[in-house]
């Protein structure tokens, strides 16, 4: 598997985040710094997710996703779109309950262009456990099935 990449791009306000490979836990603090970024951004109008070249995509990060849906919808009226071509990928966000929270298709009119890789930031294990931590509340807030699926990991991290 291709190591995981997020590339971001701001197109008059419409933000792109492509996801690249195997998208895992590592890239979580810059994710989360450019989300609250986007959101203070005057210019913000959407969000539009690229997963056209994930090969997989860890709950940390599905976690941080839908933390852009639930803000986009509370702020800003809007639901962002995901763009996912591959079936597992697809069946992940179903799962998930993500069809509740994006617009999701597999196939776009025109290119979209996401050429700014997010970095790695240096961080601190806290810093890390905390953004694991709230990725997975707001997931298992999406449905039961959910909730059910990361009770265990959330009482564990809860209790370190």
């Amino acid at each position: 598997m291709k190591a995981g990449q997020i590339l971001v791009a701001d197109h008059n306000g419409v933000y792109v985040i492509k996801m690249v490979g195997d998208v895992r836990l590592t890239l979580c603090i810059s994710f989360d710094q450019f989300i609250d970024a986007m959101f203070k951004s005057e210019s913000f109008i959407s969000v539009l997710f690229d997963l056209s070249e994930a090969e997989a995509i860890d709950s940390t990060t599905l976690g941080l996703m839908a933390k852009i849906s639930i803000l986009g919808q509370e702020r800003h009226g809007i639901m962002p779109v995901i763009l996912a071509s591959n079936p597992s990928i697809q069946r992940i966000l179903q799962t998930m309950g993500f069809g509740d929270i994006f617009t999701i298709v597999d196939k776009l009119d025109a290119p979209v262009l996401a050429e700014q890789p997010l970095n790695c930031v240096n961080c601190n294990e806290q810093e890390v456990k905390e953004k694991v931590l709230e990725a997975h509340k707001i997931l298992m807030g999406l449905n039961a099935s959910n909730a059910d699926t990361f009770r265990n990991l959330v009482n564990m991290l809860e209790s370190c």
